[in-house]
Parts: structure tokens; C-alpha cells; sequence
């Protein structure tokens, strides 16, 4: 298996607790732990008999055929060891383990069933809750610029911040920055870059993200306001996002306590920060988090037929208005801004979350690949959600909830973490 394949750990992100404690009716049902224990497909094919009492009828109802359905029922009465039905050319009739199975598996089938359709009735409340929130920027895209920023922080300032977290401002080596902190005053030890495709955005508008952050890593998190591109293309934002790391790095005097975390655009960033810090021989910081990193500026998620999805024409329309401004004649794939073509070698321990669906699922993967190819410790985590930048959604989005929470972990966090907050939307 290659280096590639064990970074990736792929994430349920709606998997239950660590509870193994038994159930009431592990006494009747001893289930094996081997490859071919008792699957869902065993129980509902031996229901369907059961209520049938007609192997020919239960095969319609389940839309298979009559040998597979009875290959099934004799698979299951080989796991537990005992016959469930009495078959005849005339009937087919259930043994006393047989009626004392139907009576536990029936209901067990019916709350599962039930579960089901409260998380799908559950799954559309939150599409609908985020396409509320996400509309009016949709809807400003083909406004001008300035529109579009009064969108973008119009859309963050619905979202709630941690109602503990506190705020205040610092300039560091003349780049004005915001701290967020449940101690005022408290000496920042996460580095933030905020997303917005390199046009939009802002320390104040990073306040929801940020200020969770700063609750479930249990530290200060310092966001720069760096210059926005297209009025300050590269390699303007990077430079200021430099100059307020080099002063926070003197602030905390060694630049392994720091942790450098990012979403999408400002991911890029960071991978052009990193690098100039490594070949320069400046201290790198000892962790680093990327939140659906969009690194790729050569967009070639645009082209990926995997990724097609109702919304690539939006996608598209904004990748036009962001890259050529940021880049401004430079190169796609220049490694100082593409780290997709960079020699990734001796960089810090890396961890990425993107949504399964997420239009930058490609750039996480091969981002990872490279970094571990290069020998970094570089870790790829999939949530089975389809925004961009999900984390934003911690509110009311367990998947969300469940990403920083593996997020703080990764920086050294101990214990869980409860989040106050005011539910957005």
C-alpha cells in the first residue's frame, strides 16, 4: 500500500460514541465479529419470510431471486447456529428460535427504518438552512467587487461566534490583525489565514471561525487582515501574511508552539508562506490545519467530471474573478503560488478536512499525495458533506462539529470542548 493511502483516513463523521456496553438482547443474539457476521440484508431477508411464510412471494418483495434469498436464510442460520424455519413441499413454518428472532429483529428493523428517514427529513433541513445562508453571495457575483464583499461579510456576520470568545486588535510589523481569545490580552499561538478567493474578506468577518477555534484548540488565535487582491495582487497578501508571522513568531519566542490553520484561498497562502519560510531557514510552525484548501490555481477541478455538480458554472464564474486578479500575469503553475508543482520537503505535520462533494476534493488529495511522497506527516480526513469550508456551519452541522474537534486534536488539545453559540439561520 502505498505512503498515499495510509495518510488518507476517510471519516463517517455521523458515527456513534464510544459506548460498547451490551445490549438487552445480546443474550439471545451472540453476533460475530468475523468478515461474514450478520448483515442488515440477513435480517430483512429473514423478516420477509417470516412474515411471508413463502420464499416465491418474500423474493418479490425484496426484488431478488428466490436461490439468492434462500442462500441468505441458510447463511444466517449458519452464523447463529440454529434453524430458524421449517421447510416442506407444502409450508414453510418458523421454529421457536425462528418466532423468538422475528420478535426482536422486527422492531429493530422499524426504529432503523424510522432513523433513516428522520436523518434524510434531517439532511434536507440542513441543505435548505445553508442554501439560506449562501444565496445573497450567489446572488452577488455578477455585481462588481464591491458587492460581492458586502455580500461576503454580510453572509459570515449571520453566523455565530462562541458567545465567551473576546476580541482585540493588535498591528503586527504594520499589518493590523485581530486577535480572538477567551482571555483578554492572552499571547495568540494559532496563526489564522481567512478564505474569499483572494478578493474578499476580512479579520473582522473571520470572527465565527476564528472564535470557535480559538474554544476547541483552547488558545488565542490571531487572524491578519492582509491586502486583497485585485487592487493588491500576489505577492502583496503573502507579504503581509509573512510580516505578521515573523511578529508573532518574536511574541511567542519559538515557532513550534504555533499552529498555522487556513480555509480555502487562504490555505493557498499558507502553502506559499510555508515555503518561503523553508528557503529562507525561518522557523516553521510546528502544525498545520487546512479547511477545504484550494490550492490549485490551474483549476483543474474545472475539468474533473468527478466533481460536476449543479453548481460548477457558480464555481466557475468566481475562479474567473479571483485567479486573474490574484495572479496578474504570474504563472498558474508556479510553485511559489501552486503547491501542487512545489517541493513540499520539511515541512510541518499537516492535517486536511474537505467535504466528500466539495469542490476542491481534488486538490486535497493531491496535495496530500505530494507532501507524503516528500516525507511530510500529512493526514487527508473526508466528511460526507458537499459544502465548501463546511466547519463554518459548527452550529447546527455535527460533521462540522466533529471536524474541529479532530482538528484540535491534531494540535494537541486535551478533552472535549462545548461550543456556546447562537444557532445561525
Amino acid at each position: 500500500m502505498s505512503g498515499f493511502a495510509f495518510a488518507v483516513r476517510i471519516l463517517n463523521a455521523m458515527e456513534s460514541g464510544d459506548d460498547d456496553s451490551p445490549r438487552s438482547d445480546a443474550a439471545l443474539i451472540d453476533l460475530p465479529r468475523a468478515p461474514d457476521a450478520i448483515e442488515l440484508r440477513h435480517l430483512r431477508a429473514f423478516v420477509a419470510v417470516a412474515e411471508e411464510l413463502n420464499f416465491s412471494r418474500a423474493a418479490e418483495r425484496l426484488f431478488m431471486t428466490q436461490p439468492a434469498l434462500s442462500r441468505q436464510i441458510r447463511a444466517l442460520e449458519r452464523l447463529l447456529g440454529v434453524d430458524l424455519l421449517r421447510r416442506s413441499t407444502r409450508q414453510v413454518e418458523l421454529t421457536l428460535a425462528g418466532e423468538a428472532l422475528l420478535n426482536r429483529v422486527r422492531p429493530l428493523l422499524v426504529d432503523l427504518d424510522e432513523a433513516v428517514v428522520t436523518t434524510r427529513s434531517a439532511g434536507g433541513q440542513h441543505l435548505e438552512r445553508l442554501t439560506r445562508l449562501t444565496q445573497p453571495l450567489a446572488d452577488s457575483l455578477l455585481q462588481g467587487i464591491d458587492e460581492i464583499r458586502e455580500a461576503y461579510e454580510a453572509m459570515n456576520a449571520q453566523f455565530p461566534s462562541p458567545e465567551t470568545v473576546l476580541t482585540w486588535p493588535v498591528i503586527a510589523d504594520g499589518v493590523p490583525a485581530l486577535v480572538y481569545g477567551e482571555q483578554a490580552g492572552a499571547k495568540p499561538t494559532v496563526f489564522y489565514v481567512h478564505g474569499g478567493g483572494y478578493l474578499v474578506g476580512s479579520a473582522f468577518g473571520s470572527r465565527p471561525l476564528a472564535g470557535v477555534l480559538s474554544v476547541t484548540m483552547k488558545a488565542a488565535v490571531m487572524v491578519p487582515d492582509f491586502r486583497l487582491a485585485p487592487e493588491h495582487p500576489y505577492p502583496a497578501p503573502v507579504d503581509d501574511v509573512a510580516a505578521a508571522y515573523s511578529w508573532l513568531v518574536r511574541r511567542v519566542g519559538d515557532a513550534r508552539e504555533l499552529t498555522i490553520v487556513g480555509d480555502s484561498s487562504g490555505c493557498g497562502q499558507i502553502m506559499s508562506l510555508l515555503l518561503r519560510l523553508r528557503d529562507a531557514g525561518d522557523p516553521l510552525p510546528g502544525r498545520v490545519v487546512l479547511l477545504s484548501p484550494w490550492v490549485d490555481l490551474e483549476c483543474k477541478f474545472l475539468t474533473d467530471d468527478s466533481q460536476a455538480d449543479p453548481q460548477s458554472q457558480a464555481v466557475r464564474q468566481q475562479i474567473d474573478m479571483c485567479v486573474p486578479g490574484y495572479l496578474n500575469g504570474r504563472a498558474a503553475d508556479d510553485p511559489a503560488v501552486n503547491a501542487l508543482y512545489a517541493d513540499l520537503s520539511g515541512l510541518p505535520p499537516m492535517l486536511v478536512q474537505v467535504g466528500t462533494g466539495d469542490f476542491v476534493l481534488r486538490d486535497s488529495r493531491e496535495l496530500v499525495g505530494r507532501a507524503v511522497e516528500h516525507g511530510v506527516d500529512a493526514r487527508l480526513e473526508l466528511y460526507p458533506v458537499n459544502t465548501h469550508v463546511f466547519h463554518l456551519f459548527w452550529s447546527f452541522l455535527p460533521e462540522a462539529v466533529k471536524a474541529l474537534g479532530r482538528a484540535a486534536d491534531f494540535v494537541g488539545s486535551a478533552g472535549e470542548t462545548q461550543i456556546k453559540g447562537t444557532s445561525a439561520g
